[in-house]
């Protein structure tokens, strides 16, 4: 097999660091799993072992590769990677969707993708530029999650829009129109909630598009870190869907 790198956005491949992530990979996305990599100190570790069977069942390679996983951990304690194949997601049209629009930290970007799984939004577009979806860093925040969700990149919002026209689009803005509960109150069928990058948020001319919202808070702080808005935003909407999260 062809020697592995440590991860460049360009590469075919990516890595799952962790026993957990590399775990959720192989559960929820076995045909895009290349290969395990172990390290030799925890080969005989419970979950290192529950993994590997778990691959060697799969008729996945296993191998040691402690400097590897530290190169590309940049770690001395990761214990496990999945390397795997990227793919682009397709997004159902059928159900609700979380439009990220230039997000560009990878700690943020890895938790609301876990968030959007624990909420129900399956199906994620990424507006680019924004950070790599496929960078380990984002794959271990989102501890896995990223391989149960529909994960597709735009290179504009209208060109999202091309393809979901259905959607009701509700923009997160400080400057929004409606409180986040007359929006939930009256919301659409499918739901489109698009959320802005963590320094700028969205661009104003988002003002004109769909039903603006606006999350209450203290004049104490000036805005909500985007996982936490984007958090609070999707278990609001959720809870008046088809009665989940109540």
């Amino acid at each position: 097999m062809p020697k592995l790198a440590a991860y460049d956005r360009n590469l075919p491949y990516s890595y799952a660091l962790g026993i957990f992530p590399a775990t959720e990979c192989l559960k929820h996305a076995q045909d895009r799993c290349m290969r395990l990599l172990v390290s030799a100190d925890s080969a005989e570790s419970e979950g290192v072992m529950r993994l590997r069977s778990a691959a060697e069942a799969a008729g996945i390679r296993c191998e040691e590769a402690g400097r590897l996983l530290e190169k590309i951990s940049r770690k001395e304690n990761c214990h496990a990677a999945m390397v795997y194949r990227k793919a682009e997601g397709q997004l159902s049209p059928d159900g609700d969707h979380l439009v990220l629009h230039h997000p560009s930290d990878m700690g943020n970007l890895g938790t609301i993708l876990r968030t959007a799984l624990g909420f129900g939004y399956r199906n994620v577009a990424i507006i680019r530029p924004a950070a790599d979806s496929d960078d380990p860093r984002v794959v271990r925040a989102s501890m896995g999650a990223a391989f149960s969700l529909a994960i597709c990149h735009y290179d504009t919002f209208e060109a999202y829009r091309t393809d979901f026209p259905e959607h009701g689009v509700y923009p997160f803005m400080l400057t929004g129109s409606t409180p986040l509960d007359e929006a939930v109150a009256s919301r659409a069928a499918k739901c489109a909630l698009v959320m802005g990058n963590e320094a700028t948020g969205l661009p104003e001319s988002f003002s004109e598009i769909g039903m603006p919202v606006r999350i209450p808070h203290s004049g104490d702080i000036d805005s909500l870190n985007l996982a936490i808005a984007a958090g609070i935003g999707m278990y609001a909407f959720a809870r008046n869907r088809r009665g989940e999260c109540t």
